[in-house]
């Protein structure tokens, strides 16, 4: 429980509030401890309930057609090792872990790197950390919806009278590859928000390169997608491209909202200085008379 113990509070006469290196380390330790010991406990909860977590994930291969099937009676996927067992449990409570504890972890990360930060960045690191949830649970959804179309069409290069034996291993890895990239490729575009809101990116930048952008998801989508089949590929780029005009025209009027207020409070300043100026040459006359 030592480990666990916060660091002492800084010195007052620390006027700027800054941390020594030694602090930053031991908050760093702090911080990956919490991390660490929640993935844990996730993944303890991912070996207790592995058969319907293990259901869920092997339902889209289910889904293929009978002809793709070991038993066509019944959905079975092949285990050659004797230690493949163990490691697809492993690998499941390990994934259902890291999903399950990534709100702790998440914050973790946020609490470690929110002194460096101003007020309103904290405040838009809050509301990415609230969006990123929902954002890449959507892209998994849309994986796990559309995992059975890539299997379905890659099976299908199998030349006729031959039967494609998929192992258990190979396709929980497949899995987990999918939902992993369709979930963190939704995040994107509120990536491009965040940076946006703190002033790193424009609107004039994003929208000079609108085209390359667009042609860019779609070559990413091409590359990412573990199948790299047609299907996978629009069912990933299309939502991105979705997303990614969403973003933009939220930067658009995010960059007018503030070029409007900077010109307000330039005038404001023009104004106050323009003042005391004017006021001063008034007395200077009357002082002459």
């Amino acid at each position: 429980m030592a480990l666990l113990k916060r660091s002492s509070p800084k010195d007052p006469a620390d006027g700027d509030g800054r941390m020594s290196l030694m602090e930053h380390i031991r908050e760093l330790r702090n911080r990956l401890i919490k991390a660490i010991l929640a993935v844990v406990g996730g993944t303890v909860l991912g070996f207790v309930f592995f058969e319907p977590i293990w259901n869920f994930l092997k339902q889209p291969y289910c889904r293929l057609p009978q002809a793709h099937q070991f038993n066509k009676n019944e959905c079975i996927l092949v285990v050659n090792g004797v230690f493949d067992s163990f490691f697809v449990n492993l690998k499941v409570a390990l994934i259902f872990g890291l999903v399950v504890s990534s709100i702790f972890w998440l914050y973790q990360l946020w609490a470690f790197v929110t002194p460096g930060l101003y007020q309103n960045e904290r405040r838009y690191t809050v509301a990415f950390l609230g969006l990123a949830v929902p954002l890449f649970t959507a892209g998994a959804a849309l994986a796990y919806l559309t995992m059975d179309k890539g299997l379905s069409l890659l099976l299908g290069f199998a030349p006729e009278g031959t039967l494609t034996l998929v192992t258990i291993n190979e396709y929980l890895s497949f899995a987990i590859a999918m939902l992993l990239i369709f979930g963190v490729s939704f995040l994107m575009p509120l990536l491009m928000v965040f940076l946006n809101l703190i002033g790193v990116l424009r609107f004039s930048l994003v929208a000079k390169h609108q085209r390359m952008v667009v042609f860019l998801l779609f070559v990413f989508a091409a590359v990412a997608t573990p199948s790299q089949d047609p299907i996978t590929m629009l069912a990933l780029a299309l939502p991105l491209v979705g997303l990614f005009f969403v973003a933009e025209a939220f930067m658009y009027f995010h960059d007018k909202r503030r070029a409007a207020a900077d010109a307000a409070h330039a005038r404001a300043i023009e104004e106050e200085l323009d003042g005391p100026t004017a006021s001063g040459t008034l007395d200077s006359f009357d002082t002459r008379d």
